[in-house]
């Protein structure tokens, strides 16, 4: 579900579970959030990339998971530790997005530090015709990332995004061909690799220090809208 490569300070995370084209369970939020405290904790490693194996980077969350969570069967999500994880994550954090992205595959590339894209890369959130709020803060993040009128198109109409146009947009640095996307990636992680440790933390948290509350803010709002939307006692998030 995760495999973890190190090469000297850099270490590469890989959601695996290629046949649902990595879409996101409740195992597999978890495993990823573990993952990244792991990481995190580890003074041996300096830099993290996150990737997807096989032919897409994320396809989202499972959609048999949420249609359990519609029908009231569980609220229960593992998709907090993930985000809990990514929010708290004071190491130079790298996206080497393969291939299509959608959902939190798409989301948390907000979260990322650096977004390099393969050519045939693409992106959407499907929210509006799922039914959904949107997550991961994007509703705070996408606009401040790309504007309000491109965050409107993406989270509303439900577009698909390019990998050129995630570029233009400043949701990715780079767009590299597709044999290329890995070794570029890890040659950039390398060379940020090469500074202390405790310079690329203080870079990070500082960064991460200048919207920490906006994020947050905008998560709790999220998560009410959502438990709103399936029916769940938004007082239940107070506990």
């Amino acid at each position: 579900m995760i495999a973890i490569e190190d090469h000297d300070a850099v270490r590469t995370i890989t959601l695996d579970r290629p046949e649902a084209l990595n879409a996101f369970d409740t195992a597999l939020y978890r495993a990823a959030g573990a993952a990244l405290d792991a990481a995190r904790s580890d003074d041996g490693v300096k830099v993290v990339i996150v990737t997807g194996a096989g032919r897409a980077f994320s396809a989202g969350q499972d959609l048999k998971e949420l249609e359990r969570i519609a029908s009231g069967q569980a609220y229960e999500s593992g998709f907090p530790a993930l985000l809990d994880a990514l929010c708290a994550f004071d190491k130079p954090l790298i996206a080497a997005v393969n291939g299509v992205a959608v959902g939190i595959g798409f989301t948390m590339l907000a979260h990322c530090d650096l977004v390099f894209v393969a050519e045939s890369a693409r992106m959407r959130t499907p929210f509006g015709e799922l039914g959904v709020p949107p997550e991961a803060a994007s509703s705070w993040l996408f606009p401040q990332r790309v504007g309000w009128q491109r965050a409107a198109h993406i989270l509303m109409a439900n577009a698909w995004v390019s990998a050129e146009q995630a570029v233009e947009y400043g949701i990715a640095l780079e767009r590299v061909p597709d044999g290329e996307l890995m070794d570029r990636v890890r040659a950039e992680a390398a060379h940020i690799a090469a500074a202390p440790l405790g310079a690329l933390r203080a870079i990070k948290t500082t960064m991460l220090d200048g919207q920490r509350d906006q994020v947050a803010a905008a998560r709790r709002r999220e998560d009410r809208a959502f438990a709103v939307t399936f029916g769940f006692d938004p007082a239940v998030l107070d506990d």
